[in-house]
């Protein structure tokens, strides 16, 4: 590369709903340096969190991995050797062959994540599991419930340009922390209220930063959240603040919701939520006095037992104000159908098998420990080959993951940029590539671009991309499909064209393409995306599942209407405490968290507790303690703080297993239990016992 010290164009791969454009300085062929917002896209808007800003820390890293290696020690112990790319392969290959001939493929799972959101990087491997025919995989550990809940009223995830914020009368964020997760959303809302006194509401279970900037903030209890929504629509309901025209062009059965609402009082919330009944009504008077309401709607939602129902209450505000119909008005929580994607070529949909059995992804300790929930009359996992996610951190029930990777008649091959936890209990390790030193697109999923990620720098060592490492292991298994034999650059061109957008080469001129839909598409204005046009306050919700006809988890226990469906893992006498693991600053799952920045800005795992639970329970500030339950026990150090409610115990941030006291990490303790009706893992729904460790 010549031009160096140049500016280049990227988009930022991590699993966040911004999604950013970046402009990313260039000094030679392996060097980056600064790395900045795109200034000329319209949401990104010349903004990025503090992360990616110091990407030349994390790409550059010293602890990157750099050569194939081979276990020669005890599983975990982190001895391994130096491998050739070629050995690296065979033996892969090799193992993937023979669980296969003893066990039939449905014993191979790849299992993958969203390390990266790139979409041949990321779902490239869906292609060899179905030229394989090889166990499917239900991605259960982040959106499942939140976007079940979504669509179970409109139809189809998409709504209002988040861009329309700069013209809301009313901003609630609710179940997310754009100022940990999402900074371009926090940005467009700060600015709308310096330009149009635009007010911030804030719906979380503790006062983070994001609370902070928050007009109005509502600490509720986790689960809560539905209680909080059908008080807030009773009272729209008897003041004559719900726009009654509205509801019966646009919505079913609103007059048995009206009823349905009749005892759902600010009273019977406050109960549930914790909030004082003053706050429900000035909530719910605020939102009935200001049309253009936009919900911004997150995935916190997605962490709880009831977190479809809950969100489904939550978007229904919007359509009992009517806001639908305002330019700054709606609800929004992603944009995943507006993009109309074919992706047959990435994902090798077309010899695909729909008989081949799938996996829950979240229940990935229960199935390598052979559960008969999990396995029924099928064959043990016997090979993993995994690629973009780091479950021996990330996944629920810990000690049966642990378990389960521990098994020494299970191959593992990990596909990594670190030596996480997962890659520490591999047989082999491949080194990858990080984003600016492979080609991919991408798409917002907070907001409504296309965007290209093309390589700028070469790899450092030996690291090849997730798409050469499968197309060299499709050719060494006998994998056939024409899309293993394609260019990254080349598999984008197909895929663009395919989709009906404008084509690669409009792309790389451009950069981005904007994919909003009209006001009216957006809006629903032409009706919801359900057969009659209507708004589901009743859903049928036996018919989201995609994976299961009649849904997972105890579906025919759903509520009819929206309301507080009383499911979570409650605090009891001997777990009373309600454990939330919420997303740090510093980390994004777990990425980030090898970087010292990051780590240094993070410190230690910490438990933020009420000062008053502390001095009940006799606890100094600082003090190591002990959290526990039916499925573990972890030990950090005590952090006092008045933010959260009593009985509540918050830490923030995914961080290695390693950082903790006991080499156990927070996932010991959360639970792998299917919630309906799509499943997902309840990461925010957590039992447990506090006690003093000293």
């Amino acid at each position: 590369m010549s031009d160096t010290s140049k500016i280049h164009y990227s988009t930022c791969p991590h699993d966040c709903p911004s999604t950013c454009a970046l402009e990313v300085e260039v000094l030679d062929v392996n060097t980056i340096g600064r790395v900045r917002g795109a200034r000329g896209h319209t949401y990104t808007d010349g903004i990025v969190c503090e992360k990616v800003a110091r990407y030349a820390e994390r790409i550059h890293h010293r602890d990157r991995l750099l050569y194939p290696l081979k276990r020669i020690g005890a599983k975990g112990s982190g001895a391994f050797k130096r491998i050739s790319w070629d050995q690296a392969m065979a033996e892969t290959a090799q193992a993937l062959l023979k669980a296969e001939a003893e066990f039939g493929a449905e014993s191979v799972w790849p299992y993958f994540y969203a390390g990266t959101m790139g979409h041949i990087m990321r779902d490239g491997i869906e292609r060899l599991r179905n030229a394989k025919k090889y166990s499917g995989q239900h991605s259960t550990v982040c959106v499942t419930l939140s976007q079940a809940g979504f669509l179970a009223g409109t139809g189809k995830l998409a709504g209002p340009d988040p861009r329309e914020i700069a013209h809301a009368d009313v901003v609630v964020i609710w179940g997310t922390n754009p100022v940990h997760t999402q900074v371009n959303l926090m940005s467009h809302v700060i600015k709308a209220r310096k330009k149009n006194r635009t007010k911030i509401v804030v719906v979380d279970v503790y006062e983070n930063p994001t609370m902070a900037q928050a007009d109005l903030g509502l600490c509720v209890n986790p689960g809560s959240d539905g209680a909080l929504a059908c008080a807030v629509m009773h009272i729209l309901f008897r003041d004559c603040l719900a726009d009654r025209d509205y509801l019966l062009k646009y919505s079913d059965y609103p007059n048995e919701f009206e009823q349905h609402l009749k005892n759902k009082t600010p009273q019977w919330a406050a109960e549930i939520t914790g909030l004082p009944v003053e706050k429900i009504e000035t909530f719910a008077k605020l939102l009935g006095t200001s049309k253009r309401s936009y919900l911004r709607l997150g995935y916190g939602f997605t962490r709880s037992r009831n977190g479809a129902v809950n969100m489904h209450a939550a978007a229904s505000i919007a359509t009992v104000l009517g806001a639908w119909q305002h330019k700054g008005g709606g609800a929004f929580h992603g944009n995943n159908h507006i993009y109309h994607w074919d992706k047959t070529l990435i994902e090798g949909l077309d010899v695909r098998d729909k008989t081949v059995r799938i996996l829950d992804q979240a229940r990935i300790g229960a199935i390598l420990t052979d559960d008969p929930i999990d396995i029924g009359d099928g064959p043990p996992v016997k090979a993993l080959f995994i690629q973009s996610t780091n479950p021996m951190v990330i996944a629920p029930e810990q000690e049966k993951v642990k378990q389960g990777f521990a098994r020494e008649d299970l191959f593992v091959c990990v596909h990594e940029q670190f030596m996480t936890e997962t890659a520490l209990m591999a047989d082999i390790i491949l080194p990858a590539t990080m984003f600016l030193e492979h080609d991919d697109h991408y798409q917002g999923g907070g907001h409504q671009h296309i965007s290209l990620g093309p390589k700028i720098i070469d790899a450092p060592g030996e690291c090849r991309s997730n798409h050469d490492v499968l197309s060299d292991l499709a050719k060494r298994v006998g994998a056939e499909h024409r899309g293993f034999d394609m260019t990254s650059r080349e598999i984008t061109a197909e895929t663009l064209e395919k989709s009906g957008w404008r084509g690669l080469e409009n792309l790389e001129r451009e950069n981005w393409f904007d994919c909003q839909p009209d006001f009216d598409t957006a809006h629903y204005i032409n009706g919801f995306a359900h057969d009659d046009g209507k708004f589901k306050f009743k859903p049928d919700w036996h018919k989201i599942s995609p994976v299961k006809p009649g849904g997972l988890g105890p579906v025919e226990n759903m509520p009819e209407f929206p309301d507080y469906w009383d499911v979570t893992e409650k605090a009891d006498h001997d777990h009373p405490f309600r454990l939330v693991t919420s997303p740090s600053r510093g980390f994004l799952n777990t990425s980030f968290n090898e970087t010292p920045t990051s780590q240094q800005k993070e410190g230690r795992p910490t438990a933020l507790i009420h000062p008053e639970d502390m001095a009940q329970l006799g606890i100094a500030e600082g003090a190591p303690i002990i959290l526990g339950n039916q499925r573990g026990q972890v030990r950090v150090h005590a952090q006092g703080f008045e933010g959260v409610n009593r009985g509540v115990v918050i830490v923030e941030g995914l961080h290695p297993n390693h950082a903790f006291i006991d080499g156990k990490g927070i996932n010991t303790l959360t639970s792998a239990e299917v919630s309906a009706p799509n499943g997902g893992a309840p990461y925010h729904d957590t039992h447990i016992w506090v006690r003093s460790s000293e």
